[in-house]
């Protein structure tokens, strides 16, 4: 197997942080897995609509829909890799602020896509960001490393991974449009 798949492999698979912190081979590979793809689709999507292979969305051209977009593309691939690469050091601490902030953003900016007027089920998650995030500052600066991984896999997986699979499984929306019609 070439070094370079090895290496992949390994960042993946093995543990990358303190005692307490680290995440299951299986947890690890779901992390991955749920990173690539919804990075993935979210890519196709954007470029499709943006060279024009996709129909035109009037929804983009809403502030908050363009908000919403443009911090969320980032978030799924920062919180794969801060779920997945060595915790505790410099790096972490300064991406894991960079990630909090783009998460309140993309959850602030959801406050304002309503459809016809009115919040959809969806809108759950902009309350569970929110309470997910304070808890994530809260337990990382009490030093509670096992409450931290509790509600930064909430919140990556249930805040970001949830909302991103409605967004290209529900007819209508933008990001199913783009990447399916």
């Amino acid at each position: 197997m070439p070094t370079a798949t090895l290496s992949l492999t390994n960042f993946i698979t093995q543990p990358q942080g303190p005692a307490g912190f680290d995440v299951g081979s299986r947890t690890r590979i779901v992390i991955a897995l749920v990173g690539i793809t919804l990075t993935s689709l979210t890519l196709i999507a954007l470029t499709r609509g943006a060279l024009g292979f996709a129909p035109s969305h009037p929804n983009i051209r809403e502030l908050a829909i363009a908000l919403h977009v443009t911090t969320v593309l980032p978030a799924i691939p920062l919180g794969a890799y801060l779920l997945l690469a060595p915790k505790g050091g410099k790096r972490h601490k300064q991406l894991g602020k960079l990630w909090i902030g783009l998460m309140l953003t993309t959850a602030g900016s959801a406050i304002f896509i309503q459809s016809g007027g009115s919040f959809s089920f969806i809108h759950i998650f902009i309350p569970m960001t929110f309470w997910a995030s304070y808890k994530v500052i809260k337990t990382a600066r009490s030093g509670d490393m096992v409450g931290h991984k509790k509600e930064i896999m909430s919140l990556y997986l249930g805040a970001l991974t949830i909302p991103g699979i409605v967004a290209f499984s529900l007819p209508g929306r933008l990001m199913n449009v783009w990447l399916f019609w």
